[in-house]
């Protein structure tokens, strides 16, 4: 790939510029059906239990969380975060949200062979991009036979934090497959309803789909820079 370093940082401002876009679309999503109630009156909260209760599962809590959009499943101690808006709220999106997150609760439950290789990633992962632009820099700070070795490992880190989210992906597009199944087999929300949970959930996805194409492309521009070891003049 022969890219200059001028026209590859055009590409990550370009990337970067979508990211907001993408997040910027999510949120005015959200914002908009977190104020339409679903027709069933159920609460975020009630939703989580009615899909634990409905799948047989007894050992998840659901709890209260600050923040807004922090709306998580924590496999190592078996919970259900959800912000304060989605718990509490009785909106499409307030359901839609707490399914997604139940799906992943599903996935767990079920074994789902990407949720396990990504929590497998995510120490590494973690890792990973701690450690990529430390290494690059120190490698083109030293001047010694181990720069060239500093720059591949850091290159090497940042891989494996962009292979974390690429795995990512089939994760989430699964978890809201199985929200959207839940919302239609339980009959929380009625046939007009289940666009707008759609819409929430698919805004959602594109979130991560945003971020790890920029990911990938910033790592494309390193390899392009550094793939060769140090740039010498």
């Amino acid at each position: 790939m022969d890219l200059s370093i001028f026209g590859s940082y055009w590409i990550i401002i370009l990337a970067a510029l979508a990211c907001m876009l993408v997040s910027w679309c999510l949120k005015l999503t959200y914002s908009k059906y977190s104020k339409v109630l679903n027709s069933s009156m159920t609460s975020g909260k009630d939703m989580a239990e009615m899909i634990l209760r409905y799948n047989g599962i007894t050992d998840v809590s659901i709890q209260n969380i600050s923040g807004d959009l922090t709306d998580h499943f924590d496999p190592r101690n078996k919970t259900v975060g959800l912000s304060s808006e989605v718990y509490a709220g009785y909106s499409i999106a307030s359901v839609a949200i707490a399914a997604h997150e139940c799906g992943h609760v599903m996935q767990h439950e079920k074994g789902y062979a990407p949720l396990a290789f990504r929590s497998m990633l995510l120490p590494v992962a973690n890792i990973g991009s701690k450690l990529s632009m430390p290494l690059i820099f120190l490698g083109l700070l030293v001047n010694t036979g181990i720069s060239d070795t500093l720059i591949q490992f850091g290159l090497i880190a940042f891989g494996l934090a962009v292979l974390f989210q690429v795995v990512t992906l089939p994760v989430e597009f699964d978890a809201s497959a199985r929200a959207l199944k839940s919302l239609r087999s339980m009959n929380v929300l009625s046939a007009s309803e289940m666009p707008g949970a759609r819409s929430v959930l698919t805004a959602a996805a594109m979130t991560y789909v945003a971020s790890t194409a920029y990911a990938l492309l910033n790592l494309l521009r390193l390899i392009a820079i550094f793939g060769g070891g140090r740039r010498r003049d």
